[in-house]
């Protein structure tokens, strides 16, 4: 997950690069093209039974709900200052907690859900509902978290079912047709150095991507996701050498607060595993009692 982390950092800044020149729909057809075209080896190492799948309804919709996921995602790293973007999307974790209970039947106990909370506490804070410091283009990275967490769950379910390389490789090749439409409708060609941003963010995208379905196969989603806040501290401090973008104290107060939330269900979630893994053979003991 640490790894994923790293790399879809400095995706972000290739979009942003990408994003001065392009619109955000173009920048994340070419984000999927390349992406897909970096999945290649895995065709070459597995072949073609690779393809070979019972749930193709279950990764379209999953690559329905990614698609307006990275969308909504793009735009807010192509227009609002990338920490306050980014520390956005730190509220997936709180998301997935709650798509968790809903959809795997995870228990969440009091002291998570008051984390869920506080966490949504430290988004208001870097929103600021009501204030000149509003912005709308706020509640456009929030859709994206929304997304992302439903997307989060999604692979969960389908790495149970899947090897890791067939949802990255489905994921990439629908991907292409999903982003194409609306890339469509705005269409013009990259000129210059805008096919490195756009080539360079299709394979620092699905290395992550690959990084991260690997992660959630092998640990519990709400544990693992807090661990890719470290991209915030990897995006600052490239946006302020590279575009001289400061990042305010609001942003800073809220992502910490976020930051917290998210640490805390990371805890809990590593204690009740262990606690589980300990207690079942002898006693039988469900998670999280």
């Amino acid at each position: 997950m640490l790894g994923s982390t790293v790399f879809f950092a400095f995706m972000v800044i290739a979009i942003r690069l990408a994003s001065e020149s392009l619109h955000t729909f173009q920048v994340a057809f070419f984000r999927c093209f390349f992406g897909m075209l970096a999945t290649a080896p895995l065709l070459i190492r597995h072949g073609p039974g690779l393809l070979r799948t019972k749930h193709l309804p279950r990764y379209v919709v999953r690559c329905l709900v990614g698609t307006a996921s990275m969308l909504c995602g793009f735009w807010a790293i192509g227009n609002l200052p990338l920490a306050q973007a980014v520390s956005l999307s730190y509220s997936t974790p709180l998301f997935v907690t709650i798509a968790a209970v809903l959809w795997l039947g995870e228990q969440v106990r009091a002291r998570r859900w008051t984390a869920v909370v506080l966490g949504f506490i430290g988004v208001l804070v870097i929103v600021r509902p009501g204030t000149e410091g509003f912005s709308a283009g706020t509640l456009v990275a929030l859709s994206a978290a929304v997304l992302s967490g439903l997307v989060s769950i999604q692979i969960k379910q389908l790495s149970a079912l899947e090897p890791a390389d067939r949802i990255v490789m489905w994921t990439t090749i629908l991907w292409v047709p999903m982003s194409l439409v609306p890339a469509l409708t705005v269409w013009e060609w990259p000129q210059g150095i805008a096919w490195l941003w756009v080539i360079a963010a299709g394979a620092l995208g699905t290395a992550g991507h690959m990084l991260w379905t690997r992660a959630l196969k092998l640990g519990e989603v709400s544990a693992l996701t807090p661990i890719s806040f470290m991209q915030l501290p990897i995006v600052a401090v490239l946006a302020f050498l590279l575009f001289g973008e400061g990042v305010d104290r609001w942003t800073v107060l809220g992502a910490s607060i976020i930051f917290g939330a998210n640490a805390y269900i990371a805890h809990r979630e590593a204690t009740l595993s262990r606690r589980a893994a300990t207690s079942a053979p002898s006693t039988g003991a469900k998670p999280g009692e």
